[in-house]
């Protein structure tokens, strides 16, 4: 029978204040949550850079937020160590670059950390099925990655279903992420297919009342 997880939202920091990301934390901790999405891009893999290990290593003295961290590399096999030293307690890798992905979930997983596999919006979900076993998680992107602010995709849905089903039918327990256009109504499409865990960046950090935004996206 699937596993039934409690709803989880985790803002992503990418949305915050760059500028003064440890108040973007304390905020995040301010609406009564635990998780903080945190998006790693090469310039490469993603159209875009953001922070490294050391930028995490800062953030973790300043929090216990569980730090869920998403590699969007070339080659994450070379850097799951240093994030992990750093400090994250989930690292979720990509399956659309050429690297030893079973090789790089064992890794993470030996080092005591979670572990899980990321699919771009038109990466079909086979891809992924191999590694299924060996995940804590699976995040599916619901926009292009690379920039936050972006449309949700709603063609991602009939993937959601997959992995759902999947979940169900192969007795497993992975967490079912989504991240990209979250919002009030996208969330709602994603949980009632199975997503028990949702990142939102910019509709998190510009809402009115943010513990009530948690209170109904994760409802």
């Amino acid at each position: 029978m699937q596993s039934i997880h409690e709803k989880i939202l985790a803002p992503s920091i990418l949305a915050g204040d760059h500028a003064d990301l440890k108040s973007s934390l304390r905020e995040i901790e301010a609406a009564g949550l635990s998780w903080v999405h945190l998006d790693i891009m090469d310039g490469h893999f993603v159209p875009n850079l953001t922070f490294g290990p050391q930028t995490i290593k800062a953030m973790r003295s300043a929090s216990n937020l569980f730090f869920d961290v998403h590699l969007m590399l070339d080659n994450p096999d070379k850097f799951v160590d240093a994030f992990i030293d750093a400090g994250a307690d989930q690292v979720t890798i990509h399956v659309e670059p050429d690297y030893p992905i079973a090789d790089t979930l064992k890794r993470i997983r030996e080092r005591g950390c979670k572990c899980g596999v990321v699919l771009n919006p038109d990466t079909p979900a086979e891809a992924a099925k191999p590694f299924l076993a060996e995940c804590d998680i699976v995040l599916l992107m619901t926009v292009q990655p690379g920039f936050g602010g972006q449309k949700f995709r709603e063609d991602v849905l009939s993937k959601i279903e997959t992995f759902s089903k999947w979940r169900n039918e192969l007795g497993l327990n992975y967490r079912l992420e989504v991240d990209g256009g979250v919002d009030l109504k996208s969330a709602s499409s994603c949980t009632a297919r199975g997503v028990d865990t949702l990142v939102a960046g910019s509709a998190f950090f510009k809402a009115d009342d943010r513990k009530l935004f948690n209170a109904t996206v994760t409802a």
